[in-house]
């Protein structure tokens, strides 16, 4: 081979080398931006709204997610407590930014977005952690003297096994009748601090619209009043309110957790969220699948959006009003994305005490202090299983002969049970038949996030109410 071969080859091997790199840059870089904002947020939220120790957060609830830990070499993170935001590089170049808003909680900036979009004016304000703020109103839970049994159930749930994955337990709350006669905390957390719940907040989706409906403004059968659908020759039209919420919309919308998937797309990368989500495609006629997508929720949080005024404050006094004061929740706050619309898929922060209280109104029918909520029959409709399948509205439901929740019913949980779940192990379990409520706040990794521990704490509970 001549030298002028030689020089070719090695030429041409060269440029193939930064061809497979640049694709391989250009393919991983959405799931970088991705893992960037996740951790921008995270910590924002922990920061800011729930007044925990962001490093903490950041090594417990984002470094031992896959993909986290590779990108966890090269990346920084800033806690800028003074303008009360956080800002994110990794490698240098691949840049996030997320800042807390006065009730508010944290929003994560793209391009032009400002710090106000959606929501107007926030005057600086220094933020209290929740170690200093007041108990929300106990008195109303009607603390009950301990009981030792349940302690030995506590202790159980909060006992870490000798390796990774951790539980990392930060919060149970546990109602009987009302009354509250359990409950524990691991340092640095209280019972007033606001825990994010993840996926929980689609259950409280589930109570707007609900209080929407008994007020008339909108019902489950309408189709869906989405003006991206407005057409009646696009196929989107026929979706309805209560197949977004059964998750049986057939929208192409993806949820995989990989970082390239749709819906952390539209969680992380998306100004207008729900906008993102009501262009996807369809791949199933509506109403005939299930699957369980972040994105039909977030359809759903812009029509409570524009039912009640069409803004972040509009939501945010209509859920004051409607649910959080008859319920005596103080703690609780819901993120926005630059429009405005609520993260009702994910993004709801509220105390252990206040996330027991909102599952005592489905204890209860849907009736708080004697006044009705949400509209009579909700409740069993929320929790009536969907085409088979364990989910029901915005909850996870024994009810039915779905295979897990047999298999939850014979580890303990009754068959009339149901619960709010949220990533790593959030839950709000709801028992009718034991007049009980549990809820399980942590960080847990293991799979299925500790539903082993939970059931464990649910026979436990069970078993120590009968005997006392």
């Amino acid at each position: 081979m001549t030298r002028r071969l030689r020089n070719t080859f090695f030429a041409l091997a060269a440029c193939a080398v930064i061809a497979v790199i640049v694709w391989f840059i250009l393919r991983a870089m959405p799931a970088i931006e991705v893992g960037t904002d996740v951790v921008s947020h995270t910590l924002c939220s922990a920061a800011f709204v729930s007044g925990v120790d962001p490093d903490q957060v950041y090594a417990e609830a984002v470094k031992p997610i896959p993909g986290e830990g590779a990108l966890s070499k090269r990346l920084k993170y800033v806690v800028d407590r003074p303008n009360r935001e956080v800002r994110v590089t990794w490698a240098g170049f691949v840049h996030s930014r997320a800042v807390y808003r006065d009730g508010f909680g944290c929003i994560i900036l793209h391009g032009n977005d400002s710090k106000e979009t959606g929501i107007g004016p926030s005057p600086a304000r220094e933020i209290a952690s929740p170690s200093s703020l007041p108990a929300p109103a106990a008195a109303a839970l009607d603390p009950q003297p301990p009981n030792p049994k349940l302690e030995a159930a506590l202790d159980r749930a909060f006992a870490e096994p000798n390796q990774p994955p951790y539980r990392w337990v930060k919060a149970i709350v546990i109602l009987h009748n009302g009354k509250l006669v359990a409950e524990r905390y691991a340092p640095g957390y209280t019972a007033a601090t606001p825990i994010l719940g993840y996926s929980l907040a689609k259950s409280v989706t589930n109570a707007l619209l609900g209080i929407l409906v008994r007020q008339k403004k909108l019902t489950v059968d309408e189709r869906a009043p989405v003006a991206e659908w407005s057409n009646p020759s696009d196929p989107l039209h026929a979706i309805t309110i209560e197949q977004l919420m059964r998750m049986t919309s057939g929208l192409a919308l993806d949820e995989s957790d990989t970082g390239t998937d749709p819906v952390s797309r539209m969680l992380f990368l998306e100004s207008d969220m729900a906008g993102f989500a009501e262009r996807a495609h369809l791949k199933a006629a509506p109403g005939a699948t299930w699957e369980y997508t972040s994105g039909n929720t977030l359809i759903l949080s812009r029509i409570i959006r524009d039912a009640v005024g069409g803004n972040a404050q509009a939501v945010a006094n209509f859920a004051r009003k409607e649910l959080f004061e008859p319920l005596g929740i103080t703690t609780a706050t819901i993120e926005f994305d630059a429009t405005g619309t609520p993260i009702g898929c994910t993004n709801i922060l509220a105390s252990a005490r206040d996330w027991g209280r909102f599952g005592a109104l489905y204890l209860n029918d849907g009736v708080a202090n004697g006044q009705r909520i949400l509209p009579e029959g909700w409740v069993n409709y929320s929790a009536a299983p969907t085409l088979g399948n364990d989910y029901g509205a915005g909850f996870w439901t024994n009810r039915g002969s779905h295979g897990d929740a047999a298999d939850r019913i014979q580890a303990g949980m009754p068959e009339d049970a149901f619960y709010g779940s949220g990533n790593l192990g959030q839950r709000v379990v709801i028992i009718p038949s034991e007049g009980l409520v549990i809820v399980r706040l942590g960080l847990t990794h293991s799979p299925g996030f500790d539903m082993r521990g939970l059931l464990h704490l649910i026979a436990d509970t069970t078993e120590a109410l009968k005997t006392r």
